[in-house]
């Protein structure tokens, strides 16, 4: 039954639709699997109950022969997912004990597709960080260890941690997540596996937590570049609900992985040689760009002269964004209320001191600060003109190339606690993927090697707006090259 935690999505399907085994043995699987890695703290709920009623819905799909594009994969739902019924948090304890009436449209489009909820993942409290550390719940641990006998616990990324270990550690086969600065492809380079932050309005964010509206992108995280074709297939669509969703067609994401880059054009940003970049994610880069070259793709120099501005950038829009959706977390309608407070405004200002936590209320004192009269226009009205800049930087690039090659992280996973005591350096982590958040493009990160203490690294792949099918192309390409087999140590291959 282990082995079964092995398989692809794209073999669980294979194997669900041949009989080997039925989507209630797939998910058994997977369950096991969650109560013995519940060191990694990976699950904030667990459903298991939910899961096997709906296995049991898949496999009478299955005998039917009336089997839908996802019938029986378990997969793991990011704690920022309303879901109906069961508790939804963001990682915060100002929403325990939140149980919606209502599911958000993503995972419903996923359980309308015969996806199987294992329960909701860990992560940055209301998606604020790089290393799921600031959850309410504890922190997540990455399955990856240091190959240097020192057992230091490593972070998984953040936000989406909590998704990524548990693909990582083949608990569930994938999960949903969010990105708004480079929470999905970040978690994804730290873990080993693949994840992409599609085109901004590609899946609605109806039902989801906010943190900033402008930026949050759902998508999946999983195995294989295939997985997340799968998953976004069935994830996206036009949502009526959601005013920023586009009403646009949903391709064959997986159809495009053809493995032929022949002749396209692949962009190397000058400005993302950053000074002091470690040795191994140069190389790491070089040897993609390496790939890309061998598979018969022309590499192209190009230039994005606004990337310098782009954190700066998003570290103003982002926590004012924030600042203004956290405001509903009041006390009064639903979630934590303080038990003190004379008045209503010391009820409020108890209630939020008590439910947030420091890296939100940070994040919620500067936006407050630069949305404030006299800093308006100072600051956040220039962050979108720098915004627009950022965007018109990859329009010009893009009548040069078809797709623009990066590394994804400017390091490997760090130990729990390395950097908490400098915010700075934690935002420097997205330094690489911020860009494709302010000019709401996709990009996808792929596991492509080792760094030398055995930690896996990530290539990103920045495409189009709405052109996730290039995205796809080129990441198949990077992955069939990379031939990416490390595992997180305890975890054997599975059998041949």
């Amino acid at each position: 039954m282990s082995e079964l935690t092995h398989l692809t999505i794209d073999e669980a399907l294979t194997g669900l639709k041949n009989k080997d085994f039925t989507a209630v043995e797939l998910t058994q699987a997977h369950i096991s699997a969650v109560e013995n890695a519940r060191t990694l703290n990976a699950f904030i709920v667990e459903t298991p109950e939910i899961a096997l009623k709906q296995a049991k819905e898949s496999d009478k799909r299955y005998a039917a022969g009336e089997a839908r594009p996802l019938d029986g994969i378990p997969f793991a739902n990011k704690d920022l997912f309303c879901t109906d019924g069961v508790q939804t948090t963001a990682a915060s304890k100002i929403l325990e004990g939140f149980v919606p009436r209502y599911e958000s449209t993503v995972s419903q489009n996923l359980f309308n597709d015969g996806a199987v909820m294992l329960g909701k993942a860990n992560l940055d409290q209301f998606a604020m960080g790089s290393s799921n550390t600031s959850s309410a719940y504890g922190n997540v641990v990455n399955p990856w260890k240091r190959s240097d006998g020192s057992n230091a616990e490593l972070v998984p990324g953040g936000s989406s941690g909590g998704s990524a270990a548990a693909v990582a550690a083949r608990i569930t086969m994938g999960a949903t997540a969010t990105d708004t600065g480079g929470s999905i492809r970040q978690p994804a380079a730290f873990c080993g596996i693949a994840g992409i932050k599609p085109t901004y309005g590609r899946c609605s964010r109806w039902g989801i937590v906010a943190f900033a509206s402008s930026l949050d992108t759902p998508g999946p995280l999983a195995r294989t570049v295939k997985d997340n074709a799968l998953l976004l297939a069935s994830m996206a669509g036009h949502d009526p609900k959601d005013s920023t969703s586009a009403n646009r067609d949903v391709p064959d994401f997986a159809s495009a992985m053809t493995g032929d880059v022949k002749g396209l054009k692949i962009g190397i940003p000058k400005e993302f040689k950053l000074d002091g970049m470690p040795e191994e994610i140069e190389k790491l880069w070089e040897q993609g760009i390496a790939w890309l070259k061998e598979a018969g793709a022309e590499i192209v120099d190009i230039s994005l002269p606004h990337t310098k501005y782009a954190l700066p950038t998003y570290y103003i829009i982002a926590p004012a964004e924030a600042s203004s959706n956290l405001a509903r977390y009041d006390g009064v309608r639903y979630g934590h209320r303080s038990s003190e407070g004379a008045n209503l405004d010391e009820m409020y200002s108890k209630t939020r001191a008590e439910g947030f936590g420091d890296e939100v209320k940070r994040r919620v004192m500067i936006g407050a600060y630069v949305l404030s009269a006299g800093y308006y226009d100072a600051y956040y009205i220039k962050a979108q003109k720098v915004r627009r800049l950022i965007l018109q930087d990859f329009e010009k690039a893009y009548e040069t190339c078809d797709a623009i090659l990066t590394p994804t992280a400017p390091s490997a996973a760090f130990a729990i606690g390395e950097n908490e005591d400098d915010p700075i350096k934690m935002y420097l982590n997205d330094v690489f993927t911020v860009t494709a958040n302010l000019a709401g493009i996709p990009a996808i990160s792929v596991p492509a090697g080792l760094d030398a203490q055995g930690l896996p690294l990530g290539l990103q792949i920045i495409g189009k707006a709405w052109d996730e099918e290039m995205v796809f192309r080129v990441g198949g390409v990077i992955e069939e090259a990379a031939q990416f087999s490390a595992m997180p140590k305890g975890l054997t291959q599975k059998a041949a």
